[in-house]
């Protein structure tokens, strides 16, 4: 879909707001009002986009609006503050502004990601679990944990600094679930991805520097600083590209089978904690046993869940392919193979028991005339319905299959010459758009081979088709032996 003229108009503020943000004295008041005004305008054009679209789901871009919005606002409270308070303690006003991103953004993919997966994609709600276990188990050992634990912030500050990591890992099994759904991604839905994936790193970033103890220097603090400002405007650009009508549309879930690239995610999500635990033994310094246990053994357990789940697919695979083996594609009912598996059975029951069987050969009459004036698919057609009228009309131990073109055979245990004359023609008058049949009965003499059997059978049909068509011919039956 060509990208509107709000669109392009978007993406040139855009542009011009993170190349001029680098150009703004880092720590000045004008950068300040800079990344307010960039976050605001981004909230306002997600609003005033959804209006001119007119796009579903309005709650949720008016949820990712009040959470930049919110987020920008951060910045002011915090300078406000600064200048009421001179150093705000921790936590402010300005982190309830800041954290406001997390609850508001989640609660939008929420919706989304509900509106999108109609039905319920079991395999990736699996992979985006242990990715997200394998990544919270990083951020558990290097953020959450030495936060909750540091005893010079109170109980609020505490609260605080867990929950910043702890959203940032609520939006990354969001976006993962994102990622890992099926069907089509439009330029919208990427964008979206692409935003979240900023923040993420943003937040990466900092929480690297902050362990390192680094202090960034201007231009990186700028760039740093300028990446969330990509993140408001990313959102921004998504609610204005055209393909965001189609955004909520519903798509079907991925194949069962993961991709090589995300088997080697996986793999590595599964890996985190054995790693962990390895590096921390390598420094004698054991300190987190319980947190990588927990983390093993759930991620132990989602590895399990996931190979049941490709088992029980590769048993339902399996399953398929042997009905397909057996199964006529057209008429859906048994094929040649599975009538030459099923003639044995039956007769060496018969053998056993000593009960009739009897076998009919039909033929639908003049179909080739019939293709020739309707046309293939007419023809298709009528032996389609011809085979769900007959099949109505045999019993439940009767076998009918699809012999070949036009060509059905019949398998009646325990029946007789007449019984089969009678299952038969109910089945010559139930045929379908005004069509006849010839048939060939042949009843099994006890002791004859199965090619003997069918062959009369075949001889019988010839005849009802020499001596008129629509009509049914008994074989002569085979001589017992001396």
């Amino acid at each position: 879909m060509p990208t509107s003229r709000f669109a392009r108009a978007h993406l040139f503020v855009a542009v011009l707001a993170l190349a001029g943000f680098v150009a703004v004295p880092d720590g000045s008041d004008l950068q300040l009002v800079w990344q307010v005004a960039v976050g605001w305008y981004a909230a306002a054009v997600i609003v005033a986009a959804v209006r001119h679209h007119g796009a579903p789901m309005r709650l949720f871009w008016w949820l990712i609006a009040l959470g930049v919005a919110g987020n920008a606002s951060g910045i002011l409270v915090e300078y406000v503050l600064m200048r009421v308070e001179g150093e705000p303690g921790f936590p402010s006003w300005a982190d309830l502004a800041y954290l406001s991103l997390y609850p508001t953004v989640a609660a939008g993919l929420l919706m989304l990601i509900r509106r999108r997966t109609a039905e319920r994609d079991w395999s990736s709600i699996v992979d985006a679990t242990t990715l997200t276990t394998g990544m919270g188990l990083l951020a558990w050992i290097f953020m959450i944990k030495p936060a909750a634990s540091d005893p010079s912030i109170g109980l609020l500050g505490h609260v605080a600094s867990v929950a910043y990591p702890v959203g940032d890992v609520v939006l990354l099994a969001m976006t993962i679930r994102m990622l890992l759904a099926g069907g089509g991604r439009n330029v919208s839905f990427r964008l979206i991805c692409a935003a979240l994936v900023t923040f993420l790193a943003g937040d990466t970033a900092w929480a690297v520097i902050n362990q390192a103890g680094w202090e960034p220097g201007p231009l990186a603090h700028s760039l740093l600083a300028d990446v969330f400002l990509s993140g408001y405007l990313l959102f921004a650009a998504a609610a204005v590209h055209p393909d965001v009508r189609s955004l909520p549309r519903a798509v079907a879930p991925r194949p069962a089978r993961p991709s090589r690239t995300l088997l080697v995610l996986l793999t590595a999500a599964s890996l985190i904690g054995p790693g962990l635990l390895i590096v921390q033994a390598s420094r004698h310094e054991v300190a987190d046993t319980l947190s990588i246990g927990v983390g093993c053994a759930v991620l132990f357990l989602l590895v399990v869940t996931r190979m049941s789940q490709l088992v029980t697919q590769l048993d339902v695979q399996t399953q398929r392919v042997r009905e397909l083996a057996v199964t006529d594609e057209l008429t859906g009912l048994p094929n040649r193979r599975a009538w030459n598996i099923e003639l044995p059975r039956t007769m060496e029951n018969a053998r056993r028991t000593g009960s009739p069987v009897a076998v009919a050969l039909i033929d639908i009459d003049h179909f080739k005339r019939f293709n020739d004036a309707y046309g293939h698919p007419a023809g298709d057609l009528l032996l389609k319905e011809a085979a769900a009228a007959w099949a109505d009309n045999v019993r439940a131990v009767d076998h009918l299959a699809r012999y070949g073109g036009e060509e059905f055979i019949l398998l009646m245990p325990g029946t007789t010459a007449a019984q089969a004359h009678e299952i038969v023609d109910r089945m010559l008058q139930a045929t379908p758009l005004g069509q006849t049949f010839s048939a060939g009965v042949a009843t099994w003499n006890g002791d004859e081979a199965t090619d003997s059997l069918i062959a009369r059978a075949d001889a019988a049909l010839y005849e009802a088709k020499n001596t008129g068509r629509n009509r049914i011919s008994h074989a002569t039956p085979h001589p017992l032996p001396a």
